[in-house]
């Protein structure tokens, strides 16, 4: 078995608990393959048996890898999404971050973790993505999102007016600083940030969140996935902003956008009793407050 790690940044405070990690992969007979520029920044630090395989892009990776680690928060678990691509390989988060909804098995779990994938008593829970088109390349090769698509207003100019069809059918204009459109998964991030309604991972739906509007008439909306969502911008500035998860490009505001969901899908790994109302419950406290 071998699967592969990946993570943004070492921090001193992660060192026992990636050796940890490391010595359990080993004594369980998985092999670990590193992200190279990870390795650059703990090849110093921890000790390796032996010299362990590296990997530098999803063009090195293939459907014998049991799963890729996340060692991070969200943003990191994030940006294996574009590691994978349509590789049926599901993907772990450990958190070394701060709340965590993607990468919720905490770094006090090595162990079971390691045992969990080495009896495959894990589960895998699909997760639908949301894919761009635009007239124009976008993105490289990776024009999709596991959390949000947004568009958003540049800096200090002023607040842009984001016209949306569903269909072609005219939805709303946006009078607002930008708009975003989440995946169920994507409804806890910056959506709900932006007073966006929490949606099940297995809903069929994309949540439209505008971000701080003018009209205080104008709220988020849940629309089902199957739509082809597009739109038109106007404004006083040139440009705007056009991001996919922590990803982002600077566009002229005659760009033709629309989104739509993902062909194909990715699996993220919990352990058993980790679903997804008890993430709800742990991150958002719910059900601790004693006055009800």
């Amino acid at each position: 078995m071998k699967v592969a790690i990946y993570s943004r940044v070492f921090e001193s405070d992660q060192k026992e608990d990636i050796q940890r990690l490391l010595k359990e992969l080993s004594a369980n007979n998985i092999r670990a393959y590193i992200y190279r520029g990870f390795y650059e920044q703990i090849k110093e630090q921890i000790q390796f048996d032996e010299e362990p395989p590296i990997f530098h892009s999803s063009e090195e990776l293939d459907d014998t890898f049991e799963c890729m680690i996340s060692l991070g928060g969200d943003g990191t678990l994030l940006d294996t999404v574009t590691m994978v691509r349509e590789l049926p390989i599901p993907l772990l988060g450990i958190n070394f971050g701060r709340l965590g909804f993607l990468a919720s098995i905490g770094r006090e779990e090595v162990e079971t973790v390691v045992a969990s994938l080495k009896n495959h008593t894990y589960v895998e829970d699909e997760r639908t993505l949301i894919h761009l088109d635009s007239n124009m390349p976008l993105f490289g090769d990776t024009p999709y999102a596991l959390n949000e698509f947004a568009i958003h207003k540049l800096d200090t100019s002023s607040m842009i007016k984001i016209h949306a069809y569903l269909n072609g059918e005219f939805l709303n204009s946006y009078w607002a600083d930008g708009l975003i459109v989440a995946t169920p998964t994507g409804s806890t991030g910056y959506s709900l940030s932006c007073n966006g309604p929490v949606v099940f991972p297995d809903s069929g739906s994309f949540v439209i969140t505008p971000v701080a509007p003018h009209n205080l008439n104008v709220r988020p909306i849940v629309v089902p996935d199957n739509n082809i969502i597009s739109f038109e911008i106007e404004g006083r500035a040139d440009s705007f902003l056009c991001t996919l998860d922590s990803r982002k490009e600077i566009v002229s505001k005659t760009i033709q956008l629309a989104v739509k969901k993902e062909e194909f899908t990715v699996s993220l790994i919990r352990l058993n009793e980790n679903n997804f109302l008890q993430t709800l419950r742990n991150k958002l406290s719910w059900g601790l407050d004693r006055r009800n």
